[in-house]
C-alpha cells in the first residue's frame, strides 16, 4: 500500500501539539502515532474498497488515516473527546470529503448498525476500559458486520483466543469463538503508544461464522458460561448445581470443571437450558 498520499498530510506529532490534544487518563487515550503500524493493522482487514469502516476513538487519527489509505469506501469514526474532533475535522474531513465523517458520542450508547450501510466493519484501537463490554455488544448483533479488526491489551485478547484446558480460557474465549473465528494477529509494544501504557497490545480478527458453532441462544449460553466460570475450580456438579441441569445427559462428566469444556459442550448445556 502507497503511503504516498497520507504522508502529504500534517505529521501526528504536529497535530498533537496544534490541538493540544495530550492523551486523557479518563477517557482510555494512548495514542499510536507509527504509521506502518496502523497501516499494517488496517492491510489485517483484507479488501476494503466496498466496506463503510466503523472506527471508536479515533484521537488524533493515526489509524483513520491508515484506513483511509488502504481504501476504504467510507470511513465514520466515533469520538467522545472534542479536541479530536476539532482536529479531524480540520485536517482529515478536507482531504476525504466524500470518505470520511466524525461523530460526536460516547461508543457505549451507539447504534453501531444504524451508523453505516452494509457491507461494514468495525476497526478500533479499544480503549481499554471499554474494550470487553463493546465486543460484547458488537457479539450479539455480528451478523450486522462483515467482520472486526480490533486492539485489545494482550490480557484480553489473550483470553479471547484462548483454547479450553488454559488458563485464560472462559466466558470471553466461548463466546467469541461461538459466534466468530478469531485469530490473533500481531502483538502491539507499549512503546509504540503516546503515552505508553503498562501494558503489550494485540491485535484480534474477527470473522463471523454463517452460522454459530453449535446451535444455542444468546442469553442461555451466557448463563452457563458465566455460572460456570464463577466457581470455574469447582466440579460443574458444584458450579452449575443451582441451574439444576442434567450435565450427563449431553455427554458431559459431573466432574468435569468449566475450562475443560469446549464452545460445543457449552452449547449443549444451554440448550438443555434453554427447555427447562
Amino acid at each position: 500500500m502507497s503511503t504516498e498520499f497520507i504522508d502529504k498530510l500534517p505529521p501526528l506529532r504536529d497535530v498533537i501539539a496544534k490541538h493540544q490534544l495530550a492523551a486523557k487518563k479518563q477517557l482510555g487515550q494512548n495514542f499510536l502515532l507509527d504509521l506502518n503500524l496502523t497501516s499494517r493493522i488496517a492491510r489485517t482487514a483484507g479488501d476494503l474498497s466496498n466496506t463503510t469502516v466503523i472506527e471508536v476513538g479515533p484521537g488524533p487519527g493515526g489509524l483513520t488515516r491508515a484506513i483511509l489509505a488502504a481504501g476504504a469506501k467510507k470511513l465514520v469514526a466515533v469520538e467522545r473527546d472534542e479536541r479530536c474532533i476539532d482536529a479531524l475535522n480540520a485536517y482529515l474531513a478536507p482531504a476525504y470529503p466524500d470518505r470520511f465523517t466524525v461523530l460526536f458520542g460516547d461508543a457505549l450508547e451507539q447504534d453501531f448498525e444504524a451508523l453505516a450501510p452494509a457491507p461494514r466493519r468495525i476497526m478500533s484501537n479499544l480503549p481499554y476500559n471499554i474494550a470487553t463490554p463493546l465486543l460484547i455488544g458488537w457479539l450479539k448483533n455480528i451478523q450486522a458486520f462483515e467482520g472486526l479488526t480490533l486492539m485489545f491489551q494482550k490480557e484480553v485478547a489473550d483470553r479471547i483466543t484462548a483454547l479450553p484446558r488454559t488458563k485464560a480460557y472462559g466466558r470471553l474465549s466461548i463466546m467469541s469463538q461461538w459466534l466468530c473465528e478469531v485469530r490473533a494477529e500481531f502483538n502491539i509494544d507499549a512503546r509504540a503508544f503516546t503515552p505508553p501504557p503498562k501494558v503489550q497490545s494485540s491485535v484480534v480478527s474477527f470473522i463471523p461464522r454463517p452460522q454459530p458453532l453449535a446451535p444455542a441462544s444468546w442469553d442461555a449460553m451466557e448463563k452457563v458460561c458465566a455460572t460456570a466460570f464463577g466457581q470455574r475450580r469447582k466440579m460443574l456438579r458444584q458450579s452449575l448445581k443451582s441451574l439444576k441441569l442434567d450435565i450427563e445427559a449431553v455427554g458431559i462428566k459431573e466432574t468435569a470443571r468449566a475450562e475443560e469444556l469446549s464452545v460445543e459442550n457449552f452449547a449443549a448445556l444451554a440448550r438443555q437450558l434453554d427447555e427447562k
